[in-house]
């Protein structure tokens, strides 16, 4: 579909970046399960190597399944160009090695993924690369964080498993004055309810895994960007490290894309009902949904997202034991880390996901021992509600 087609975004996420014409008329785009390319001559082989001529060589540099994956993210997120990664950490990496050198500042909203923050620690003790956390919230405190040595600003919101919210406006407009990078985790939201680029971001990262394959049986990562941003990317840390996805995982997403907009309208009407049957509970302390009005960053919610999304967090009243309880006697919903498949899914992030992370920073970051995280999947809201329903009675 051309490039500066003015098609709506369920039509993209079908038609984006493929031409069946030029796939021998397949209707679906073909896996190329090939590691290498034929040259038709020897000069041939060196142009494309050289770059002088375009075409494939090595599916380590490009793969056709994953040209048209890339292509059809970049379409959704307005971007210009992207690149695709064998994991959600592998396009995280590949964003913030591409911006960093030895001695630079990263500044990050304040709650990250685990992971995320075990990479910052890497850098820091193999490489001087220091970060410190904001909660980015106004412009006094954004020009206060912000060093002559910040190499980029990384956001997530919402933030994992907080569900705090960042004005990527106001961040974006300090941060371009300033000459520093924005580079924003969109995997909750999905360019189908938020597009970081539209509003000022550098980088768009997404884990692949969640809701763009949204059928729990995928890892890979995106990240989205400018042509020179990307094409930086694509000739160094992407090509030196070598963290690339497989052309039948780059299949696997394009599927899923397809219904990207149909699920995620799903995902988060069930959100928006079992948050307000939580919020209602006696047994539940706190609820953390972006799509509830007395969410105190709701305002943010209603200015750059077309909904709340399908994740949510609550806090149980009681003890980590009555948590466990809880949780353990949930029938329907699997304790699992991931997010975004069609099942619903718990997990308990101080103990999983941020568990890498020390207890007084945890803490800090609002992640308590009675604190669960809900991926709000694609069944009948009623049965998800009964599970949680019957599962606090246990308390």
């Amino acid at each position: 579909m051309d490039r500066n087609s003015h098609h709506q975004f369920s039509t993209k996420a079908i038609h984006g970046g493929y031409d069946p014409k030029e796939h021998k008329d397949s209707l679906t785009p073909p896996i190329y399960q090939t590691s290498t390319f034929t040259f038709s001559t020897l000069e041939q082989g060196a142009k494309r190597f050289s770059g002088e001529e375009e075409g494939y060589v090595y599916s380590r540099l490009s793969n056709p399944t994953v040209a048209v994956l890339e292509e059809r993210i970049a379409q959704l997120e307005d971007g210009e160009a992207a690149l695709a990664f064998s994991s959600g950490m592998a396009a995280v990496s590949a964003a913030l090695i591409g911006l960093t050198k030895s001695n630079d500042h990263i500044l990050c909203s304040k709650g990250i993924y685990g992971c995320t923050f075990g990479l910052l620690q890497l850098l820091k003790n193999k490489y001087h690369i220091e970060y410190s956390f904001s909660d980015l919230s106004t412009t006094e405190e954004i020009c206060s964080q912000i060093k002559e040595n910040t190499a980029c600003i990384y956001i997530e919101t919402p933030i994992n498993p907080t569900m705090r919210l960042i004005d990527l406006e106001k961040v974006t407009a300090i941060a371009n004055e300033k000459g520093v990078k924005v580079v924003v985790d969109n995997t909750f939201s999905t360019p189908y309810l938020q597009k970081p680029i539209s509003l000022g971001c550098d980088l768009v990262i997404h884990s692949g895994t969640k809701y763009i394959g949204g059928h729990g049986d995928v890892v890979a990562g995106v990240v989205v960007g400018s042509h020179d941003l990307i094409k930086t990317l694509k000739g160094t840390v992407q090509k030196d490290i070598g963290g690339v996805i497989a052309p039948f995982d780059a299949w696997l997403l394009l599927r899923g894309i397809k219904t990207l907009a149909v699920r995620m309208d799903r995902h988060s009407e069930n959100a928006e009902k079992i948050a307000l049957s939580l919020k209602k509970h006696s047994k539940i302390k706190n609820v953390y949904y972006p799509g509830d009005s007395d969410h105190p960053d709701y305002h943010i919610m209603k200015k750059q997202m077309r909904n709340g999304g399908g994740l949510l967090s609550f806090e149980i009243k009681g003890t980590y034991e009555d948590t466990v309880r809880f949780v353990n006697h949930l029938k329907l919903i699997p304790i699992a880390v991931s997010l975004g498949d069609a099942e619903t899914l718990i997990q308990h992030p101080a103990s999983m996901t941020h568990s890498v992370i020390p207890d007084e920073v945890r803490i800090k970051m609002g992640i308590t021992n009675q604190l669960l995280r809900l991926s709000v999947g694609l069944e009948a809201w009623e049965d998800i509600w009964e599970d949680i329903n019957t599962a606090l009675k246990a308390i």
